[in-house]
């Protein structure tokens, strides 16, 4: 079930909400140093997938296993070396960017705090902003400075829960970008998002969640490729990842 090379592997994951079943058997794997989306509708069960993975909620049945570490089992060496990332910002509004990164950085008890500090407000380009007040931030440079709080330590694997949800254009346009530097110092990235085009843009592979199962799982190239034939009479381009959601979710196919 686990290599070298894989991060994140999932195998029957089940969960139930008072006789409602969530997660109906959930399997799949993501490499290290990669890009995975998990896409679905509202009610789906990506947050509950994040949810397990991160231990934050026990699952039913199955077993996740996230870099070598069982999720159930050792849940305390799995958040030495994940990072998680909600949908709400979590951040001190008092605080300068600046000091709430030293904040996590103490919490942490990193030796090297103030370098890491210094090296994020790079990478995210808020060295300009870093002794402003949050509350004098916008939403975009608050998202900025969420996810960098939640890469003090240099986790392995960062879990984005739809990190762009509320953000206009201009701003999920350079979340995006951010996400892409990211990706380039090695971290693995498991995010789930309703924007399909995000899914596209950023993912090396996308798997798609639809009433608890995964019904399509692979790169973009791949899930067009199984896109139902007949489904249109001309084709001037290549089908977006929008065309194949909507059809492999409305056959309700569980892919093999």
């Amino acid at each position: 079930m686990n290599n070298n090379n894989t991060a994140i592997a999932v195998n029957g994951l089940k969960k139930s909400f008072k006789n409602t079943p969530v997660l109906r058997g959930v399997d799949f794997e993501v490499e290290r140093g990669s890009v995975f989306a998990l896409l679905g509708s509202n009610g789906a069960g990506k947050t509950t997938t994040i949810k397990i993975l991160t231990t934050l909620l026990h699952p039913d049945e199955g077993i996740s296993i996230v870099c070598g570490f069982d999720v159930v089992k050792q849940p305390e060496k799995v958040r030495e070396v994940i990072a998680l990332n909600g949908q709400n910002v979590a951040v001190d509004y008092i605080l300068t960017g600046r000091e709430n990164l030293k904040l996590i950085g103490k919490l942490h008890h990193l030796p090297d705090a103030d370098r890491q500090v210094e090296t994020l407000l790079t990478l995210f380009d808020l060295q300009e902003a870093a002794d402003k007040r949050i509350s004098e931030y916008s939403g975009g440079m608050s998202r900025k400075l969420d996810l960098a709080m939640s890469l003090m330590g240099s986790p392995s694997v960062v879990f984005l829960d739809e990190p762009t949800v509320g953000l206009d254009p201009q701003a999920r346009l350079a979340m995006w970008n951010t996400i892409r530097e990211l990706t380039q110092t090695g971290v693995t990235v498991f995010l789930t998002t309703q924007y399909l085009e995000e899914a596209e843009q950023l993912a090396d592979r996308i798997a798609i969640l639809n009433e608890g199962k995964i019904v399509a799982n692979g790169t973009i190239e791949e899930l067009r490729k199984i896109l139902p034939e007949g489904e249109v009479d001309m084709v001037r381009k290549q089908p977006t990842l929008e065309d194949v959601f909507l059809a492999i979710v409305n056959k309700k196919e569980v892919a093999k």
